[in-house]
C-alpha cells in the first residue's frame, strides 16, 4: 500500500486544528465503542491468565497484525534512530504502564466506578497540554467541559457506583495513574506530527516497543514458560477474548487514535473515555433488553454538551457581538 495512504498524525509545521470535524467525531465514536469492548474482553481473558500475561499477549498479537500489514501493503515504519527512541518511549507510557495498571486494577474494582476512573483521562490530558502545549491552553470553557462531561459519565453509570470510591485504594489510584500516564503520552504523541510519521508508523513502533518492554517484564516476575499452554491454547473462550482484543482493541484502535489526535488535538482525542460508558449502556438496550432510564438521558445529555464545550464552536455562536468592533 503506498505510503501516502496513511495520513500523518499531525502537520510537520504550526498548530493543528482543535475542532472536530464529522469524520474525527465519527472516528472518536468508532473508537469509544472498540475500547469499550476492551474492558468486556479483558474481564473475561483475567480469568484464565494474570495481568501480566495479558498484556504481553495483547500488545505482541498486536504488533504481529501491524507487521503482518507493514510487510504485506508496504506500508511506511519508523526511519531512523531518533524516530525509532520515540515510538518505543510512546510505547511504555501509552501502553505498558496504563495496560498493566488498568488490568491489574479490574481485578478488585467494580466495573462502574472503574468506568468512572478511566474518564479523568481528559483533565489529567487537559492539566498536562496546557502546561506543555502552546496551542491547547487553559480556558474557562475547557473546564466546563470537562467537569460536564465527566458528571454526565457519573449520571451514566449511577452514583451508586462511587459507594465503593475508597475502599480499595491501591486498586483505585492505578487506574488514576493509568488515566495520568495516557494524559501524558497525548501530549507526548503530537510530536509525531513535527517528526512526519503517520499514524500506521506510530502504532506499528508504540506496539513493537511494548510488546519487547512487556516481554522483559514478564520473564522477570510472572516466567511465561512456567504456564501451562497445551491448557492455555486449548481454551477457546480465552482466546476469544484475547484475539479481539488484540486485533481489534489494540492494533486497530490505535490507528484510529493516532488518527484523530493528529487532526483534533490531545485533549479532544481523550475524550473517547467519555463516550466509552455511553456505548456499554446502548449496547445493553439493544441486545440485552436493558432498559433507558431518564437518568441515562440527562447522562448522554451531559457528556454531548460537554464535547460542545470543548469543541468550542457553538458556544461561540452565542456570544454576543463586541461593540467594540467596528
Amino acid at each position: 500500500m503506498p505510503s501516502e495512504k496513511f495520513p500523518a498524525t499531525g502537520p510537520a509545521k504550526g498548530a493543528i486544528a482543535q475542532s472536530m470535524t464529522p469524520v474525527v467525531l465519527a472516528a472518536l465514536a468508532g473508537l469509544s465503542l472498540i475500547w469499550g469492548a476492551s474492558f468486556f474482553f479483558g474481564a473475561v481473558a483475567l480469568k484464565s491468565i494474570s495481568p501480566l500475561i495479558l498484556v504481553w499477549i495483547r500488545v505482541s498479537l498486536a504488533a504481529l497484525t501491524l507487521w503482518s500489514l507493514a510487510l504485506l501493503f508496504r506500508a511506511p515504519l519508523p526511519q531512523g534512530g531518533q524516530a525509532w527512541r520515540a515510538v518505543l518511549f510512546m510505547g511504555l507510557i501509552n501502553n505498558v504502564v496504563p495496560f498493566v495498571l488498568i488490568f491489574w486494577g479490574q481485578v478488585s474494582v467494580a466495573s462502574g466506578l472503574a468506568s468512572i476512573f478511566n474518564a479523568t483521562t481528559p483533565i489529567f490530558t487537559v492539566l498536562v497540554a496546557g502546561i506543555f502545549l502552546a496551542d491547547e491552553r487553559f480556558s474557562r470553557l475547557k473546564l466546563l467541559g470537562l467537569a460536564l462531561g465527566l458528571a454526565g459519565v457519573v449520571v451514566l453509570v449511577g452514583p451508586q457506583a462511587l459507594q465503593g470510591l475508597g475502599r480499595d485504594f491501591l486498586s483505585q489510584a492505578a487506574f488514576l495513574g493509568a488515566a495520568c500516564s495516557y494524559g501524558f503520552a497525548a501530549v507526548f504523541a503530537r510530536r509525531f506530527g513535527r517528526m512526519g510519521l503517520k499514524p500506521f508508523s506510530v502504532a506499528l513502533g508504540q506496539l513493537t516497543g511494548s510488546s519487547l518492554i512487556m516481554g522483559l517484564l514478564v520473564c522477570l516476575v510472572d516466567p511465561p514458560w512456567l504456564l501451562d499452554w497445551p491448557s492455555l491454547l486449548s481454551n477457546t473462550g480465552l482466546w476469544a477474548a484475547v484475539v479481539p482484543l488484540a486485533v481489534v482493541s489494540t492494533a486497530f484502535a490505535y490507528l484510529l487514535y493516532f488518527f484523530i489526535l493528529g487532526r483534533a488535538g490531545a485533549t479532544n482525542a481523550s475524550l473517547v473515555t467519555f463516550l466509552v460508558p455511553g456505548w456499554a449502556i446502548l449496547l445493553g438496550f439493544a441486545f440485552l433488553g436493558e432498559r433507558l432510564t431518564g437518568w441515562h438521558m440527562l447522562g448522554f445529555a451531559l457528556i454531548l454538551i460537554g464535547l460542545a464545550a470543548l469543541d468550542g464552536r457553538v458556544f461561540k455562536l452565542w456570544r454576543p457581538p463586541s461593540p467594540f468592533k467596528a
